[in-house]
Parts: structure tokens; C-alpha cells; sequence
């Protein structure tokens, strides 16, 4: 059950606030689905709803390799992303949409002094690029990006990274996140993580986890900071 308006999980104190980028800050997600069904149309594939969600919150190897895995080693990976990087330029060019409450929530914690970080599997061009043009690239203390890490998401060296840049024990950490392997990253990396869902939900698994599921960065922040 996604916790609503009228049920508010409570959340443990934190010391500091670790954002996913794509889906969770950034509402860019469903701009990025249409941009890879044309692609994959153009040059001759069919993409289906169930390879393009396992490809939500995957970095650049791990989309390769699921599309490879998908539709074969003929698949024109290189060629695929170049296109897909084009369009979402193109696309993005006059904004970027901001996911709702992402702006109140990074807000309130610069207000409170609360650290705060993004931890993506997206490489720092395309970060650099996105959070300029959606007004939010000096709001956080440090950017994680792809370029960043060895491992990427699922693996939790990017929220490791990004505490120990902060100087804050993973376990203080709170954490925000949209999609699986960003769960499991987050998770793993033992900070307490609320999965705040996009296109993709919370499967058993991840539910097995033990996280808090809002439904949006507005209850993050009234969960974070009641009203007394």
C-alpha cells in the first residue's frame, strides 16, 4: 500500500538526504519511454512495455545488456543511444519538468541546514545538463553521477559515494528513490530508503524490504517534518 495523504508513514530522524535524479526529482521519465519506442521503431525493433521497465533506473552497460539480451547481439546499442540522447536534448531544451514536491522538499532541508545529495546512474553530461536547465544544479551538496562510480546502481557505491562526500554515516542517510535497482542500492547501502514511485511499482520483492512507499515527494516532506 502507497502511503497517501491520509496515512503518512513515519520516518527516522537523518542526518542528511540522498535524491535519485530521473523519476524522482526530474519528471522525465515518461519523456524518455516515448523517446526509446520511436527509437527502437526507427531502427526496426519493437520495444515492449516489460524490456522498457527493466531498463528504468539501469545505467548506460546494464541498458546494453538488457537490450542486447532483449533483441539480440545485432542490436545497434551505440547507434540507439546516440538517437535517445538527441531526442531528450531536443526535447529538453526550453525545461526541464520537475517531479511534484521536489522543489519544497530540497527547500526545506537547504532552510534547515539538512546536507543533501543525488546519487543517479545517469553520467554527468546529461546530469550536468538537466538539473542546470531545471534550475536545481547548485540545491545540493554533492552530485553522484555514473562517472562517478565503478559499480553502478544496484550496487550501493553510489550512496556510499555520495556519504562519505557528505561526511555522514550511510545509516543517517535518508534516501529517495523511483525504481528498483535504486532500492536496492539505497538499501544495501543501509540508509533508510522511501521508494516514491514512477512508471515502475514496488514489486513483492522490494516490498519484502521493508521500505516506506509514498506516493509523492509531498509526503515525503510532511512524513520528514510533521506539524506538531
Amino acid at each position: 500500500m502507497i502511503a497517501s495523504e491520509l496515512e503518512i508513514i513515519s520516518l527516522r530522524p537523518f542526518d542528511a538526504v540522498v535524491f535519485d535524479m530521473d523519476g524522482t526529482i526530474l519528471d522525465t521519465e515518461a519523456v524518455f519511454r516515448a523517446i526509446v519506442f520511436e527509437v527502437c521503431e526507427e531502427l526496426g525493433f519493437e520495444m515492449t512495455d516489460a524490456v522498457h521497465l527493466s531498463m528504468v533506473g539501469s545505467s548506460h552497460e546494464r541498458s546494453n545488456q538488457l537490450l542486447v539480451e532483449a533483441y539480440g547481439v545485432s542490436f545497434p546499442y551505440a547507434l540507439f543511444d546516440e538517437k535517445c540522447r538527441f531526442s531528450m536534448r531536443e526535447r529538453m531544451h526550453a525545461a526541464v519538468p520537475v517531479k511534484a514536491g521536489a522543489r519544497e522538499i530540497i527547500a526545506e532541508l537547504r532552510d534547515r541546514g539538512i546536507p543533501t545529495a543525488v546519487a543517479t546512474s545517469s553520467r554527468r553530461a546529461h546530469v550536468d545538463l538537466h538539473l542546470t536547465k531545471a534550475g536545481l544544479i547548485d540545491m545540493f551538496d554533492t552530485i553522484v553521477t555514473r562517472d562517478d562510480v565503478v559499480n553502478p546502481k544496484p550496487h550501493p557505491e553510489p550512496y556510499l559515494t555520495a556519504a562519505g562526500r557528505l561526511g555522514i554515516d550511510p545509516v543517517a542517510c535518508l534516501a529517495l528513490e523511483d525504481s528498483h535497482s535504486g532500492v536496492h542500492a539505497a538499501h544495501a547501502a543501509g540508509m533508510q530508503t522511501v521508494m516514491v514511485p514512477d512508471l515502475v511499482h514496488p514489486s513483492e520483492e522490494i516490498r519484502a524490504l521493508g521500505i516506506a512507499i509514498m506516493e509523492s515527494l509531498h509526503d515525503v516532506r510532511r512524513a520528514a517534518f510533521p506539524v506538531r
